[in-house]
């Protein structure tokens, strides 16, 4: 098999494995090859869709590769996909996203807290919305539900990982969470438009 074959084969199984993607792990084992000559086809790979000409792109996040649409185009996809549920989102689950975002993971108490409302309904939306999802319980008493953002997450920012998010400064008692949901949207607010 050349070189092209096997990047093909690459596309293909990034393809196939959709939403949970496939570790480079997994891949070597597969195309049964070196770590290496999988890190050169990927760098090829990524040298082929960074053209103009190509609506899709490679992106790693916590070791998984995912085959994704590119987010200068974001704005297709959302006409695309307009439909009744895919309004915008509230304010409250724009609290509640950066909240996760930046303070990952974490349960639903501790965003009501820091928030000083509940959240229940935020949550779900997010949840639904595929943007959140669970990532395991705390070792606590009831053993609740530790949130972060997902893989959509990153995709619909345009984020290779969580460590792409804009800085910001850390939670304090006497700033408003707003103010907060609203420093983070603020470079992505084309996006939504």
């Amino acid at each position: 098999m050349n070189n092209d074959e096997r990047k093909a084969l690459i596309e293909g199984l990034l393809f196939a494995s959709g939403e949970e993607g496939v570790s480079k792990n997994k891949l070597t084992q597969i195309m049964d090859c070196t770590l290496r000559t999988l890190n050169e086809l990927l760098e090829s790979l990524y040298k082929d869709y960074e053209s103009p000409g190509r609506g899709i792109k490679i992106m790693e996040s916590n070791g998984t590769l995912h085959l994704t649409t590119k987010p200068e185009h974001a704005a297709y996809y959302e006409q695309l996909l307009n439909t009744k549920g895919s309004t915008r989102l509230s304010q409250a689950s724009l609290e509640v996203l950066a909240i996760i975002a930046y303070r990952q993971p974490i349960t639903r108490i501790e965003i009501d807290e820091l928030r000083g409302v509940k959240s229940d309904r935020a949550v779900q939306t997010l949840v639904n919305r595929g943007l959140i999802e669970e990532r395991g319980r705390k070792e606590a008493v009831g053993r609740p539900v530790l949130f972060g953002t997902s893989t959509a997450f990153l995709t619909y920012f345009g984020l290779s990982s969580i460590e792409e998010l804009p800085p910001i400064e850390e939670f304090r008692e006497d700033e408003n969470v707003e103010d907060e949901a609203d420093l983070f949207f603020e470079n992505f607010s084309d996006e939504e438009s």
